[in-house]
């Protein structure tokens, strides 16, 4: 079944152009409803949660018709992280969980994600199921059977509560001070709520929202926000998250990062040294740095690689039985204790180490030297194929042939943007350099 309106995390575009119009979102909810309805009760659940943008409450109006119409009761949470409406939708015994958001994007942006009853992300056929009933007739409910709408005033705090039990030991990180940078997004009051109740002297960034300012020069895409704010106020750490907190970068004392293939480097060294690392592998896309796959080598684990999208690393995590995965955008996803990347509790899972081991960040953040990597996007209008273009065919073929041996090319379209992503992995920055500028060039000849 073919897909056109769900990419690789959900549906996702500029706010009131399509697929994000108030119409579609309505139809989304809808469909959504009329597929997870098992009977014709009225016990049927639906929990959504938003980030801060200011379209969020159009959707968040449009998606709650839909779903009521065909008799599904809301459960409206108001902004939360990704990871608590994956936590919620299971805890709450919903049918189904949405998380309004677009992630990184900017504020013009939004998105629909869905989660199952079991909290996870919709698998592909899912998906493919519910853009079909979008394009046919939706049977509403009779009325005596349409759902109800409420909003629940407890929801962050029952993430809070949540998220401090996967940190064990309350008070250890006493007399540590944390900058975390929310991105005036989703986790702008639990992040910090969680860091101060288990002991931490709390610097918070990016905590005032207002519908437009959403990972605005700020947050785990624009660390430089955090870097400054970790090294005025002398911090022992940064924890820069995104618009939707599911994905986190690391700063150490001097402001310097960790991205999530370090991260998860770290983890997973750990994690398999106390015998927990399930499998004895960590799974990672197609995008993980070289240098990511040579360092558990060293350690004897395996990287399982995946398509990019972290509810394909969930998907192959579930698949092979292990715990311990994501990307290096920063999603880091422990099955152990969520359903999705959860950046707040990546953070403490990097506390931990550091209470563990009474290292410093700095001497933590550095797992291994990572191998040249680049990465460049080339956009394309609508209707374009500049892959299928012959001319750029060649120039990859070629490519491919300088880079064999020593490196390793991978060219895609985004999932979620317009985007030709050209990226390459070589030893010999020359070559890396002529390679992912031949294709960039032969691209961009395409779309121009």
């Amino acid at each position: 079944m073919s897909r056109k309106l769900f990419g690789t995390d959900g549906v996702r575009g500029q706010a009131n152009s399509w697929p994000m119009t108030a119409d579609m979102a309505l139809r989304l909810g809808a469909a959504a409803g009329r597929y997870f309805r098992r009977d014709s009760g009225n016990g049927h659940r639906v929990v959504i949660g938003k980030d801060t943008r200011l379209s969020g409450y159009m959707l968040e109006n449009a998606l709650t018709a839909g779903l009521t119409s065909t008799g599904m009761n809301v459960l409206l949470l108001g902004p939360v992280p990704t990871p608590a409406v994956g936590f919620l939708t299971r805890s709450m015994r919903a049918d189904l969980g949405i998380m309004i958001s677009a992630s990184h994007n900017p504020a013009k942006d939004n998105g629909i994600k869905f989660f199952g009853p079991d909290g996870f992300k919709l698998s592909d056929e899912a998906e493919a199921e519910i853009e079909a009933i979008v394009a046919g007739e939706i049977a509403p409910a009779q009325p005596q059977n349409i759902g109800r709408a409420k909003r629940i005033e407890d929801g962050r705090g029952r993430y809070v509560e949540y998220a401090k039990t996967t940190f064990p030991g309350r008070g250890r990180l006493s007399g540590l001070k944390v900058v975390v940078d929310c991105a005036n997004g989703a986790a702008y009051k639990a992040a910090p709520e969680v860091l101060w109740e288990l002991g931490c002297e709390v610097i918070p960034v990016g905590v005032s929202p207002n519908g437009l300012n959403i990972n605005e020069n700020c947050g785990s895409t624009y660390t430089r926000t955090a870097a400054e704010a970790v090294v005025a106020h002398g911090a022992d750490l940064g924890i820069s998250l995104d618009g939707d907190a599911d994905r986190v970068m690391i700063l150490d004392e001097t402001g310097r990062v960790a991205d999530g293939d370090q991260i998860m480097a770290l983890f997973a060294r750990r994690w398999a040294e106390a015998g927990r690392l399930r499998g004895g592998a960590l799974v990672a896309t197609v995008m993980s740095n070289l240098g990511l796959e040579r360092f558990l080598q060293g350690h004897g684990l395996r990287l399982e690689r995946t398509n990019v999208g972290d509810r394909y690393v969930v998907e192959r995590m579930r698949a092979g039985g292990f715990n311990l995965g994501g990307e290096q955008s920063g999603h880091i996803v422990m099955t152990d204790y969520a359903t999705t990347g959860d950046g707040l509790m990546a953070g403490l899972q990097f506390l931990l180490a550091m209470a563990e081991t009474g290292l410093r960040a700095s001497d933590l953040v550095r797992q291994f030297e990572t191998v040249p990597q680049m990465l460049k996007n080339v956009r394309y209008q609508a209707g374009q194929e500049p892959l299928n273009a012959e001319n750029v065919r060649k120039v990859i073929a070629a490519a491919e042939a300088d880079l064999a041996g020593q490196g390793r090319l991978l060219i895609r379209k985004s999932g979620t943007e317009p985007l030709i992503r050209v990226m390459a992995e070589c030893e010999d920055e020359t070559i890396l350099q002529a390679a992912v500028d031949s294709i960039v060039a032969a691209v961009e000849a395409e779309t121009a």
